[in-house]
């Protein structure tokens, strides 16, 4: 099951080969001649000039092919990573090839105009001639990379900024619904009504689920706070959650909970991710009399890799509303994953009329542990 936005395609073409960039390289370097030459109309009447224009030319496709090359290659594969040596000699390769790239543009427009460089450019040896148009075309270079590297950064930290507001929104809601559906009264008092019986019939039992009962709402009211929480913690609130599930559900509801065996605790996780889908089981699990009903839970790691899995048997009555995930949705608990892990998940949901399977896979960090001040 995916979800996708419409979107128009040739707007999307446009955004996505940076056309729209166009006219913005030609203002950009436009400016900049202003600068050198001192007056705006100069500038402008200069490009009127072939092989100014072919000049020109090569400012324009060069320095932002070097451009985008910096930002959507190098940035991502090497400082992105951390690293920076390898980065900085690619990043000085690419200024020294763009800028002998664009005087090459000087010699090519003496060649397509037919005019000599002395008539161009004025006079100089060849060596004279050349140091002058490398003294142009590097400082222009480094001026556009170092502009574009600072637009980019800007526009980043921005928008990570506001994906930063967003997740304190929905965390703080999801976490509201989640307490509001999870807590409520009907939740406290058939298990509280649960364990009081059992004090009868098996205090050790009884005992046994008031501690469960007693961390859970321990974790729920305090340790959740965190933007990230070890996963092992998540897990035994689960099987935590889960027991006490199964001692205030029918006795024909069979719950299957299978984790790997493997160090979790270094692992972070945000709260809340994993527990949507298995209280979901619960609140959708078919209600058969004459057939057994299941829910089977699976945590499986291969190195930082979570691969989770809950399905639950379904019937006609409870398919209609099983995608609501108890009153938080299921827009909102992708939403969620967006915000908190985008590009880092894979969500998978599959339903019929007798099974309801959610599988995600989810890659996850090691858990930083703040140093002690």
């Amino acid at each position: 099951m995916k979800f996708s936005l419409p979107a128009n395609s040739e707007q999307n073409w446009l955004f996505k080969y940076k056309l729209y960039h166009i006219p913005l390289w030609f203002v950009y370097h436009y400016l900049w001649w202003v600068v050198a030459m001192g007056n705006p109309y100069k500038a402008a009447s200069s490009l009127v000039f072939f092989p100014m224009t072919i000049k020109f030319s090569f400012y324009v496709l060069f320095q932002a092919l070097a451009v985008y090359f910096n930002l959507y290659y190098l940035i991502p594969k090497y400082l992105a990573k951390s690293r920076f040596s390898i980065y900085l000699v690619y990043l000085i390769l690419t200024i020294c090839v763009t800028t002998l790239l664009i005087v090459g543009g000087y010699y090519f427009s003496s060649y397509a105009s037919g005019m000599s460089m002395r008539e161009i450019y004025g006079g100089g040896t060849d060596a004279e001639c050349f140091f002058r148009f490398l003294n142009n075309a590097l400082p222009s270079t480094v001026a556009s990379m170092t502009l574009a590297m600072s637009i980019k950064l800007a526009k980043t930290w921005i928008q990570t900024e506001h994906r930063q507001r967003l997740l304190e929104n929905e965390k703080l809601e999801t976490e509201l619904k989640f307490l509001k559906n999870q807590f409520n009264p009907h939740f406290l008092f058939n298990t509280i009504n649960s364990i009081f019986f059992l004090i009868h019939k098996n205090p050790d039992m009884a005992s046994d689920a008031l501690a469960k009962f007693s961390e859970l709402l321990r974790y729920q009211l305090y340790e959740c706070n965190d933007r990230q929480i070890p996963l092992s913690n998540e897990i035994v609130y689960m099987r935590n959650f889960v027991e006490l599930e199964k001692l205030r559900q029918s006795s024909n509801i069979r719950v299957n909970f299978e984790m790997d065996r493997q160090h979790t605790e270094m692992l972070g996780i945000a709260p809340f991710v994993l527990m949507v889908f298995v209280e979901n089981a619960f609140k959708h699990v078919s209600r058969h009399t004459h057939e057994e009903n299941r829910i089977s839970i699976g945590v499986g790691l291969e190195g930082n890799r979570l691969d989770f899995r809950v399905s639950n048997t379904t019937s006609a009555f409870t398919t209609k509303d099983v995608v609501h995930y108890g009153g938080i949705g299921l827009k909102n608990v992708q939403r969620r994953l967006d915000l908190i892990y985008p590009g880092q998940y894979v969500l998978d949901i599959q339903q019929d009329e007798r099974y309801f399977e959610v599988n995600l896979t989810l890659s996850l960090s090691e858990l930083t542990v703040p140093e002690p001040v």
